[in-house]
Parts: structure tokens; C-alpha cells; sequence
């Protein structure tokens, strides 16, 4: 029998209000005050830095980062350095883990394993490379098109995954992606050599993802970054006050 579980689908959203609405969730959750959630959506350019991140993954001051234009922010998941931008369908599962699965690593093959199925939908063979995190594709000449980073709060999934789809990869060029030296990053468009339509591998993501941990979806109200954000749900009160007020009186900049 397939658990209850709400699906949230956004536009492109500032990576602090995601990170804040993340939280949020995190602790309804945690309080048993909604199901299981699956947040997807895409972040306007800005590199994120995990918990393993070292100096030399990005030229070894954030500043150059910045002056260059981009937003970067130090956050609590595993990994290294990485980039979302337009174009990348990034997967935020609020999920208790001991429902699914005995442990995080489990979890990180089947969050591997969505990406799989979604990617062979279109053609495109994803694969896994002992001892690293994420998708990849090609055989000789491996390129990574989905990257992965969690945490775990008191038993609550936070964080997740980033697939790349219509993404212009060249901002990976500034750093070392994922810690990875030699990491050649790709997206589903240069793999296919042709244009893809974003919310159609959005809604596939949904549908594996579902099958695959066997959740029923209650779709939640969607919004995108030019507008608030709606979360009709009590326990997000940061977005419906802090981060709903924020975007509002600065015209959907945080």
C-alpha cells in the first residue's frame, strides 16, 4: 500500500528561500504535521558548498566566486562545492528515512536510481561509478549530469539532488565540481544534442520517484520566484511570514 506524500513543484526560486522553506518542512516533519514531501523546482545561478568542501575546489577564496557575479553559500549537506542554475531540475525529499530505508546510503542509490529511470525515458544511459555519488554518462569519457548531497536531520531527509537539463554547465569551469578532480559535467540537451522541455523531466522525476518509494502524491500549491511562495501548511511559517514578507517587499528578490 503506497504512503500519503505531497509534491511542491516551483519555477526558479532564490537558493535562500529554498534552503529556508527546506527547513521549515523539515521540522513539520519532524513533528509528524505533514507527510512525507518531495520539493522540486530550479535556483537562479549560485554555487552551494557542502560539508567537505575544500579551498582548493574553488580557487581558494569565495570572493572571486562572488566578484564574478554569483551568490555562494556554505551549507549543512555532504559534499563539496557545486552550481545550480536555470535549467537544472534540483530534488529537495523531506522524507523520514527509517520508513524506506535502513540507512543513508541505501538512500542515496535510490535517489540515484530516479534519476536513472528519468534519464532513460529520453534516451540517455546514466550509470553509477564505484565509490562516487551521482549519475553519470558515457563510457570512456565519463561525464557526471546529476549530482547528489544530503543531510539527515533526527531521522528527517533534507537537501538531495540536482539533475542537469537544459543547464548551461559552463560555470562548473570556475570550480572543481563535487571535489572531483577531472569532473567533466553534462547536461540531458548536450547529450542529446537538442532543446528539452524542463517541466516535462520535472513531472517524470515525480512519477519515478513516486513509483519507486511508493508514495501516492498530493500535489501542494506551486508558485515561482517572481511571486511569493505559498505554503498553505502552518508549520512553514518561515516562508508564509519571513520569507513570503521578504519577497514581497523586494519584488520576489530575497
Amino acid at each position: 500500500m503506497k504512503r500519503p506524500g505531497v509534491l511542491m513543484t516551483f519555477d526558479q526560486v532564490p537558493y535562500d528561500t529554498a534552503w529556508e522553506l527546506q527547513r521549515a518542512l523539515v521540522e513539520e516533519r519532524l513533528a509528524d504535521r505533514r507527510p512525507d514531501t518531495l520539493v522540486l523546482l530550479e535556483h537562479a545561478p549560485v554555487y552551494t558548498i557542502g560539508r567537505s568542501g575544500q579551498e582548493s575546489h574553488w580557487g581558494g577564496d569565495e570572493r572571486i566566486l562572488r566578484e564574478a557575479g554569483y551568490s555562494v553559500y556554505r551549507v549543512e549537506r555532504g559534499g563539496s562545492v557545486t552550481y545550480h542554475g536555470p535549467g537544472q531540475i534540483v530534488g529537495y525529499p523531506i522524507l523520514r528515512l527509517g520508513h524506506f530505508f535502513a540507512g543513508p546510503k541505501a538512500y542515496m542509490r535510490a535517489l540515484e536510481e530516479v534519476v536513472i529511470r528519468t534519464l532513460a525515458e529520453w534516451g540517455v544511459t546514466g550509470r553509477r561509478i564505484d565509490k562516487l555519488t551521482g549519475v553519470w554518462v558515457g563510457q570512456r569519457d565519463r561525464m557526471k549530469i546529476a549530482a547528489l548531497g544530503v543531510r539527515i536531520v533526527r531521522g528527517i531527509t533534507m537537501h538531495g539532488f540536482a539533475l542537469n537539463v537544459m543547464l548551461d554547465v559552463a560555470p562548473f569551469h570556475r570550480i572543481v565540481p563535487c571535489g572531483i578532480a577531472e569532473c567533466r559535467v553534462t547536461s540531458m540537451a548536450d547529450v542529446l544534442g537538442r532543446p528539452l522541455e524542463v517541466s516535462l523531466v520535472r513531472r517524470r522525476i515525480a512519477e519515478v520517484f513516486a513509483e519507486l518509494f511508493g508514495l501516492d502524491w498530493t500535489e501542494q500549491e506551486s508558485g515561482c520566484a517572481n511571486r511569493s511562495i505559498p505554503v498553505r501548511s502552518a508549520s512553514a511559517a518561515a516562508c508564509d511570514h519571513g520569507v513570503r514578507a521578504r519577497l514581497d517587499a523586494n519584488g520576489g528578490n530575497p
